[in-house]
């Protein structure tokens, strides 16, 4: 079993690395944007690395089924199945704003066992693989050792869509204000990956996609962290959030986001509007 994971992580290493060549590529020529959705941008890097990445999948496993960002993907009802996003981090990529990624995870009958995030402008590739440990080029990640929010370093995202109704505003309030300060790459697989690697203590986001953190998890995960929905539920793909710390953070930041779920909190709030998934 040990020898098949590995292989999986290698192929995804490899696949990760030519798509991450394919977008510095389009970096270096400059590339313009068009509108996905309302405020979602997508460019022809997305579909261009997310054509490659699929082709090798299926031509390496054609009968997983593979889940992927710009829906090019194949479902065939496989215990296996791969989440792709050829370019997380597209908002910044558009704007030659040099934070993104290429994110390939598999899955495993409900159960994520291999993944990377391979960050092409500073050609780092994070990998993990379920049982065996995280990794960044090669050498072993663990999580940060900080015990206290006010001794920590944070990350969130903010959605493309309706920022301006957007509750996130009120959890990035109280833990910018309690910690060491709350940065915003823009890209959720590289935050999930800088917690791994101890550059961050926790990470949060509301409404991700399962491309989106589902080897980011597993990092965390296999750095020695902890991962779980912003109530302290065990993570799903499909949750209306996540969030993943060092393990030592987990605790004192859910205490902190449940007063700011039921708005005992000195800043003044709005009606959050998302239901408490427990709590």
């Amino acid at each position: 079993m040990a020898s098949l994971l590995t292989s999986y992580v290698e192929n995804a290493i490899d696949i990760a690395r030519a798509a991450g060549a394919v977008l510095n590529d389009f970096a270096r020529k400059g590339i313009g944007f068009e509108l996905k959705g309302e405020f979602d941008l997508v460019t022809e890097a997305d579909r261009t690395s997310e054509r490659l990445i699929i082709e090798r999948l299926k031509a390496l496993y054609p009968d997983h089924d593979i889940v992927a960002e710009e829906g090019g993907g194949h479902l065939l009802g496989s215990e296996y199945r791969w989440y792709v996003d050829p370019l997380d981090g597209t908002t910044n990529f558009a704007h030659g704003f040099p934070v993104y990624n290429v994110t390939l995870a598999l899955e495993k009958n409900g159960h994520m066992i291999a993944g990377v995030v391979y960050d092409p402008t500073r050609d780092e590739m994070f990998s993990a693989e379920k049982g065996s440990g995280a990794f960044l080029n090669g050498n072993r990640l663990r999580v940060s050792k900080a015990a206290k929010v006010e001794d920590c370093l944070l990350a969130t995202g903010f959605p493309s869509r309706r920022r301006h109704v957007e509750v996130n505003v009120h959890f990035y309030y109280q833990l910018a204000m309690l910690s060491h300060g709350v940065r915003r790459t823009g890209s959720a697989a590289i935050d999930f990956a800088y917690v791994a690697a101890g550059r961050l203590d926790g990470f949060w986001e509301f409404g991700l996609k399962p491309w989106d953190q589902a080897a980011g998890l597993l990092l965390v995960e296999e750095a020695g962290g902890r991962t779980s929905d912003m109530a302290g539920l065990p993570p799903e793909l499909t949750a209306p959030h996540i969030m993943a710390t060092n393990g030592l953070l987990h605790e004192e930041i859910l205490g902190i986001f449940d007063g700011v779920f039921r708005n005992q909190v000195a800043f003044p709030l709005v009606r959050i509007g998302i239901e408490d998934r427990g709590r």
